[in-house]
């Protein structure tokens, strides 16, 4: 039987079940493609806002604040896409039955980790090591 097939619309993972079965990988694939399917849609929505809304605004001043709120959305989508990207590369690793392990340690992540943040490639501990690292190497 598929995950699809017997997967009900309120489940949620649980930590008394074993790790990373079908039911639980259906339920992180269900949420990634819908998360994507949002930035997409929000993606063709700025897309159609930013043709539609080419207008000739005589006041400088308005026309600057128009200008400024169209570079913070080009800078949103910018953001969306790249984590587009990310939600792809998710759903590859669900596919590839390395989904919910962490890259550097091999240790699962949390199930409350993935729900938050479904797209972690790491487990909290490794992920708080990366950041200490970063910030002392960005600090020199």
């Amino acid at each position: 039987m598929k995950a699809e097939a017997f997967l009900s619309d309120d489940y949620q993972p649980a930590e008394n079940e074993p790790f990373m079965n079908e039911r639980q990988l259906e339920y992180f694939r269900r949420k990634l493609l819908g998360w994507r399917d949002d930035l997409l849609a929000d993606s063709r929505d700025t897309i159609e806002g930013l043709q539609d809304g080419t207008r000739n605004i005589p006041d400088v001043a308005d026309r600057a604040s128009e200008e400024t709120d169209r570079s913070l959305e080009l800078r949103t989508r910018d953001r969306q896409r790249k984590l587009v990207t990310k939600i792809d590369a998710a759903l590859r690793r669900i596919e590839e039955g390395e989904y919910g392990y962490c890259e550097v340690t091999g240790e699962p992540i949390s199930l409350k980790r993935l729900d938050a943040r479904p797209i972690a490639t790491m487990s909290l501990e490794a992920q708080e090591r990366h950041e200490r690292r970063e910030k002392v190497h960005r600090d020199d």
